[in-house]
């Protein structure tokens, strides 16, 4: 499996983008003559404020991405550039759900290969820390895909998930129950009250590094397809 946004050249890249932007465009006018014909005038407001949640990671990842801003470390794991010793990390969005994910795999499937790409995409980011000076940098993310179990087991420990935090995942609510049902192969809502943030030093992450390997390995047996191109997978 790879990226196929950032595979494309930009020119096709740009038209993409485009062609978001004039759908989205399209959309909200169509509702906007609603609210008028029949008196909805909060329609507008609710269509616009909808509508940017869902495409703002087409637009906002590439532009960071491309600024250096946002790093992949594999399809579906990210972090932004180390700031006062924390690296903050994020999952993949509903754009790199929309050109990752193969629509041949099943919900359990895709659940499995997203998780795969988080411990990849970590362990990527451990070997890359392992050769700097600085091993008491703090790790950081946000996840209601990742368990508290598995997240122990990886060397993190739970911390409050602060306000602005909550506040940003309910404005992007919609984002995320379009995120979550093509992750899960269904309609399916989040449960923002299971949302965990995790919290880790770097030299903690390392100390687990031989269990996030095994982990990373035993799932990627069920994923045949996605072990036989194991070294092309990380390269977007």
């Amino acid at each position: 499996m790879k990226h196929r946004f950032f595979n494309k050249t930009t020119q096709e890249q740009n038209r993409i983008l485009w062609k978001i932007a004039g759908i989205t465009i399209l959309v909200n006018l169509f509702l906007g003559t609603l609210s008028v014909i029949f008196g909805l005038y909060v329609l507008p407001f609710l269509s616009i404020a909808i509508s940017l949640s869902i495409i703002a990671p087409f637009f906002d990842i590439p532009s960071l991405k491309k600024s250096g801003r946002l790093i992949y470390f594999s399809h579906l794991f990210m972090v932004e550039r180390e700031l006062k010793g924390m690296i903050i990390v994020h999952g993949g969005s509903l754009f790199d759900y929309v050109f990752v994910l193969n629509k041949s795999l099943k919900g359990r499937q895709r659940k499995t290969y997203i998780i795969q790409q988080y411990l990849q995409g970590l362990l990527n980011l451990i070997e890359s820390q392992e050769k700097k000076a600085d091993p008491e940098v703090k790790i950081k993310g946000t996840s209601y895909i990742l368990n508290d179990r598995t997240a122990k087991k990886l060397g993190f420990k739970i911390v409050k998930t602060d306000f602005l935090q909550k506040l940003i995942l309910t404005y992007n609510y919609v984002n995320l129950l379009i995120s979550n049902s093509i992750a899960k192969g269904k309609v399916t809502f989040p449960r923002l009250g299971k949302v965990k943030t995790f919290e880790a030093n770097i030299s903690e992450l390392i100390k687990h590094k031989p269990s996030i390997i095994k982990l990373n390995l035993r799932l990627l047996k069920t994923l045949p397809e996605v072990a036989e191109n194991e070294e092309s997978l990380y390269t977007v």
